[in-house]
């Protein structure tokens, strides 16, 4: 049984590769700091789903079989950049895949705790690779992020574009990422594929994110925060194109290459009022709305261009936005009983 690592597990996207990695047949070992940046509820809640029990992953560095999938889920609560710990997982462990999900997120809060994002996104990505390139690692997987193209205004994102001008820290540590995986394919021959996510959205959603803090605000009759005045657009992703992508690039045994970088988003941008309507749609609730200027590191569009992910792994998103808004609208009500 092929044994697959995945970084940041209590996180949204992580939740759902593991669901997806363990109906397929993997196993899945999975770390997570369980940090304060949101609502640690939250996370526990989605380990929950996964048969992890909280009281048992409050503990750092103790390992946690899952109640529902025995030895196919396995959690530790780890620091990425722990030196002692991540090196020694590796050893008891044989990953032939490492998906590396974990970081600290969020492009506002890098203004706010700029620390936080040296520590877990450079630190914490340079033990990683240290650890795949000592235990003989055949894959890394890794998040970068659709932060990383700046205010380019050169649509739709190609991966071929220069992104040597960054507006956040947060975007900063993404490409530094991305330079660090290529040096280490370069030098030790490990496979990476970094992966620029756009705009993710869906049921069990980060809290810092729109859908969910305009979700939030709607059926809390509380002022919605717009900013730029509402002249933003998103290529909104739904979380199932997303994991679907991932699923097909981890089943592709074929590639050679080393380096490898991608887009993985819907290519379908959407106006952030259009957006807006849709959750009032799906909430049967009128916003509040409360306009306010572009805020410090924010970018006024993005939009992926998918066509060598499709091309190459038959990556197809095709999740509406209006159904995609629908499910998250439901699960919202059914997790806080509205």
């Amino acid at each position: 049984m092929e044994t697959i690592l995945i970084t940041g597990v209590a996180g949204f996207i992580g939740y759902h590769l593991a669901e997806s990695l363990i109906k397929k047949g993997y196993c899945v070992v999975g770390i997570d700091n369980i940090n304060d940046y949101y609502a640690v509820d939250l996370k526990y809640g989605r380990l929950n789903e996964l048969g992890i029990n909280r009281e048992d992953a409050e503990q750092f560095n103790q390992k946690v079989d899952s109640k529902i999938h025995q030895d196919k889920m396995i959690f530790y609560r780890m620091n990425l950049e722990d030196q002692e710990e991540l090196p020694q997982l590796f050893k008891q462990y044989s990953f032939s895949t490492v998906v590396n999900l974990a970081a600290q997120a969020g492009v506002r809060y890098s203004i706010e705790n700029p620390m936080a994002y040296g520590q877990s996104n450079l630190m914490g990505f340079l033990n990683l690779l240290e650890c795949c390139r000592h235990n003989k690692v055949n894959r890394l997987l890794y998040a970068t992020s659709s932060s990383v193209y700046g205010n380019s205004s050169d649509v739709p994102f190609s991966t071929t574009q220069n992104v040597d001008n960054p507006i956040s820290l947060y975007a900063a540590t993404k490409k530094a990422n991305e330079l660090m995986a290529h040096a280490y394919s370069h030098l030790y021959q490990i496979q990476t594929i970094g992966l620029r996510f756009f705009t993710v959205y869906g049921p069990w959603g980060r809290p810092d994110m729109a859908m969910f803090l305009f979700t939030d605000a709607i059926l809390n009759h509380q002022p919605l925060k717009v900013f730029n005045h509402g002249d933003l657009s998103r290529d909104f992703t739904y979380i199932d194109d997303i994991i679907q992508g991932i699923d097909k690039i981890l089943e592709d045994k074929q590639t050679n290459e080393t380096y490898q970088l991608y887009n993985i988003g819907n290519s379908k941008p959407v106006q952030l009022m259009d957006f807006i309507k849709e959750i009032e749609k799906s909430t049967g609730e009128k916003a509040i709305l409360e306009m306010y200027p572009m805020q410090a590191g924010d970018v006024n569009q993005t939009w992926a261009d998918v066509q060598d992910l499709k091309d190459k792994f038959g990556y197809n998103p095709h999740y509406p936005v209006d159904k995609g808004v629908y499910n998250f609208v439901q699960w919202y009500k059914k997790y806080y009983n509205k």
